[in-house]
């Protein structure tokens, strides 16, 4: 899907260069956030990616409850567990995300995608960046 078509269906707007969290992908990401979280409440942000971006292999932790929801809602990306079958995701698909579950999720090749990121509240919530998904394993799917 190119640039102006994906333009058309992301609903939830670009959003900004994703600076604060560039060091974690490959690629340029864009962030809009849409609320602002809080402990009673989870945090949603429209995240997208311009073809081939991802963002590294990483773990929400969590003492009770978290995790991650991701909301598809423009474009084609992909997800995938640690050990796990890569999973193909376009607009309308729902990826939940447990505690402790090491993942990646991105565009593909190409196409730009967009998904809304819902961090689900729970108890000790921290993010753990880890290994970049790398040009070969990528270039494999």
């Amino acid at each position: 899907m190119d640039y102006k078509e994906f333009e058309s269906k992301n609903i939830f707007g670009l959003g900004a260069e994703n600076t604060a969290y560039a060091k974690f992908f490959i690629g340029m990401s864009y962030l809009n956030p849409l609320t602002t979280p809080g402990d009673d409440k989870p945090g949603y942000a429209n995240v997208t990616f311009e073809p081939g971006c991802r963002n590294n292999w990483h773990i929400h932790h969590a003492a009770k409850g978290g995790g991650q929801l991701l909301l598809c809602t423009a474009g084609e990306g992909w997800y995938q567990e640690w050990g796990k079958a890569l999973r193909s995701l376009k607009a309308g698909d729902v990826v939940e995300i447990p505690a402790e579950v090491k993942h990646w999720h991105g565009a593909k090749k190409d196409s730009w995608f967009a998904h809304i990121a819902v961090e689900v509240p729970g108890e000790n919530t921290s993010n753990e960046w880890l290994e970049p998904v790398t040009g070969e394993e990528y270039g494999r799917l």
